[in-house]
């Protein structure tokens, strides 16, 4: 039931933000993010060690998103056009992503080379999904931008892992909720 909860308020954490930027509303759908966000921690056991990994996290997310957007391989519609930093919103994207390693994904914990590999194909997944739906665009040529978002995945994934992996108390069990355990 935690598992479910969580996949729950990570997804419309997700849309929140995405379908916040695409509507030109970023700072709702931020605010919306941050709310389910806030729900997972007060649901948490260990918030500690959740906060550690969000904040990892969240560092992770703006460098590599900042970097994409500095090196010309995507850019956010609704965001300022000279900005060299990822917009608040994606960053909340990065935040909520750590709130699901040690639930929902943690069948991947220790599993490193499936994390490069899932991150390999999911990171621009989603990043195709955002850009569906108009949060973010792609600049030509889009193959190697996109290949090297999955680059990019594929290292932040596992890394996001590894460190979950050493803020988790007892290795593979994952944390619980308050009341669903």
């Amino acid at each position: 039931m935690a598992s479910f909860v969580n996949l729950c308020l990570y997804e419309l954490g997700w849309f929140a933000c995405v379908l916040g930027a695409a509507g030109q509303r970023p700072w709702f759908g931020m605010a919306l993010g941050l709310a389910f966000l806030c729900v997972h921690l007060v649901l948490v056991r260990g918030v500690r060690r959740q906060l550690a990994l969000i904040a990892v996290a969240g560092a992770m997310g703006l460098a590599a998103d900042s970097l994409l957007m500095s090196c010309g391989v995507l850019r956010y519609p609704n965001w300022m056009a000279d900005a060299w930093l990822a917009p608040p919103w994606d960053v909340v994207l990065w935040l909520q992503f750590a709130t699901i390693l040690p639930f929902c994904l943690r069948w991947l914990s220790r599993r490193y080379w499936l994390c490069a590999v899932a991150g390999l194909v999911g990171g621009p997944l989603a990043f195709y999904a955002g850009e569906r739906l108009g949060a973010v665009t792609f600049l030509p040529p889009r193959l190697p931008h996109y290949a090297a978002l999955a680059v990019v995945w594929s290292i932040a994934f596992p890394t996001i892992v590894w460190v979950s992996d050493r803020l988790t108390v007892i290795p593979g069990v994952g944390d619980r909720y308050r009341w669903l355990s």
